[in-house]
């Protein structure tokens, strides 16, 4: 029979988040609730401007989902950091049980899987819009645009579930503390008592899913668009396909690049600080640079967003 130093804790775990630095907390609480309120008014804002919009295309509609999700990704895990900072000062951490660590990092992993899925989608629309511009109406029709929308939460959700319960059947011996400010995939890995590899099966099988086939999709795509591209013969033709596509690619880089270097790489390369350094900028500073990158990009975003605040007359219907 294990002794109880080798079991799994059945109370939960210990977020350390930044108890470790008294100092720099109130700091950090200020720098943290600030762009909180960014990003969340940020989102917001565009999920208003494009309510606004009296025919919405199929881009804005994706666009919308986007930030609901984004949206929802930073409420799963900034206020309960925000709050984590308020505690009084100790090194033992915020407890957090079993079962609220199980649901919080479900819903990461289902936000995040979701917004992989919805990038491979949006970049559908891209390839359709430039290679077959006149077929695109009866093509990406909003019939497809909710289905497609379903299909990316649906997806997302079934990763996150299959992966929350392999992660959450591992035994976790010795401490219960996690070096994180939330129940992040990595941070949970490195608590399990197993010796081998078979831990990390899950988690390389959940990327796979929504960082590889997805990515190979939105590869396949813009390869389609180069194509396509370079048999236009008018330049200004081709800047204006090229700037459709922009804002996609910054926010398809920031969120691949991020997610892969986060979690593509074996358990022993580890770094408990390190990843939670990184995890602070990945879930608190690429939010807000996802509605920046879209508003400053796309022209009826932009439009809507000067309409909604009313910098420009309201078009009479």
């Amino acid at each position: 029979m294990d002794s109880p130093s080798n079991t799994t804790v059945p109370c939960g775990f210990l977020l350390q988040g930044f108890f470790e630095f008294p100092h720099l907390r109130p700091l950090l609480f200020l720098l943290l609730l600030a762009v909180h309120l960014a990003t969340l008014s940020g989102n917001l804002l565009i999920l208003v401007a494009v309510a606004s919009v009296p025919s919405r295309p199929p881009m804005l509609l994706f666009l919308c989902q986007l930030s609901a999700t984004e949206l929802c990704y930073t409420l799963v895990i900034v206020p309960r950091s925000l709050a984590d900072l308020t505690l009084p000062g100790h090194d033992k951490g915020s407890p957090i049980s079993f079962l609220g660590c199980a649901v919080q990092m479900q819903m990461f992993v289902a936000l995040g899987g979701a917004e992989c899925f919805l990038l491979a989608a949006m970049a559908y629309d891209r390839y359709v819009a430039i290679c077959h511009p006149l077929r695109y109406a009866s093509v990406v029709t909003p019939g497809l645009c909710a289905r497609l929308a379903l299909a990316c939460c649906l997806g997302g959700l079934a990763v996150s579930v299959g992966l929350t319960v392999a992660v959450f059947h591992l035994p976790f011996c010795g401490s219960r503390l996690l070096v994180h400010f939330f129940c992040d995939i990595t941070a949970l890995l490195h608590l399990a008592c197993t010796q081998s590899y078979a831990e990390e099966l899950p988690l390389l099988g959940a990327c796979l899913v929504l960082l590889l086939l997805p990515s190979t999709l939105i590869l396949a795509s813009y390869g389609a668009i180069a194509a396509a591209l370079r048999r236009l013969h008018n330049a200004g033709s081709r800047r204006k396909a090229t700037s459709t596509c922009a804002s996609h690619l910054a926010v398809t880089f920031l969120h691949y690049g991020c997610a892969t270097f986060m979690y593509v790489r074996p358990k022993a390369s580890y770094s408990p600080q390190l990843d939670r350094t990184l995890a602070l900028v990945y879930t608190n500073v690429t939010p807000l640079l996802y509605p920046l990158i879209y508003s400053l990009r796309n022209r009826e975003i932009t439009a809507a967003i000067r309409r909604v605040l009313g910098q420009l007359p309201a078009q009479s219907s």
